[in-house]
Order: C-alpha cells, then structure tokens, then sequence
C-alpha cells in the first residue's frame, strides 16, 4: 500500500535536489545500519518508549543494534527527513531483517507472538 507523496513533476526544477538529499546522511545511515543488522532500533534520547522497546529486546534475549538522533528539543529536523522516509510517525522505528516492524507496540506484540523469534530463525 504505497502512500500519497507529491509526484515530482508537481516539483519546481529549482528545489528538486534539496528536497532529494535533505538530510539524507541520516536516511543513508539507517539504511546500511537496517541492512546490515537482524534488528535495529531507531530512537531518541529521553523518550520512554524508545527505551520501552530496547527492555523488550532485552528482555526476550534478543540482541540489536540502536541508533540514537538527538531528543526532543535537539535534531528534530534530522529525525523528520527519517518520518517522511519510512512513513512512521513516532519513535522508535524499528527493523527486522530490513523490514520496518513499527514500534513499541507492535514490537511486544511479534514477541509475544513468537513471530520475532521465527522471523530472525529463517
């Protein structure tokens, strides 16, 4: 289900490159780091659930790679180019595999599921 985004033809010439590399070290980083690592947690400082998601990472014995952007009030603007890259709002972003999961939530619930633990035994 692809999402609605501005067709680039509805673009102005002038400002197609910045809006095609804005900020896009972050996005690139999150990529190699979603591909080169069964799990990764994508997060931010201070906030409860980022931290929410690593305990239940933890506590289902799982290891991860986490990658942190800032906090509330310190690289916002980075951590948007990566909400308009993946489509989710919120923190943390969570991969399996390459895939994006969600976060919190729908974490806890691919491991009580057991989902997680089949999804990273393939």
């Amino acid at each position: 289900m692809p999402r609605t985004i501005l067709d680039e033809s509805r673009l102005h010439p002038a400002i197609r490159d910045s809006v095609a590399n804005h900020h896009a070290d972050i996005v690139h980083n999150v990529q190699a780091a979603a591909a080169s690592n069964p799990v990764l947690v994508v997060g931010m400082a201070q906030n409860p659930v980022v931290k929410k998601a690593r305990r239940i990472l933890d506590g289902a014995g799982v290891s991860y790679q986490y990658l942190e952007f800032g906090s509330y009030l310190g690289q916002w603007r980075r951590r948007n180019a990566l909400k308009m890259w993946t489509g989710w709002p919120t923190f943390p972003m969570v991969f399996v595999k390459g895939v994006l999961i969600g976060g919190a939530a729908e974490l806890d619930a691919l491991v009580q599921s057991g989902e997680l633990n089949r999804t990273l035994g393939e």
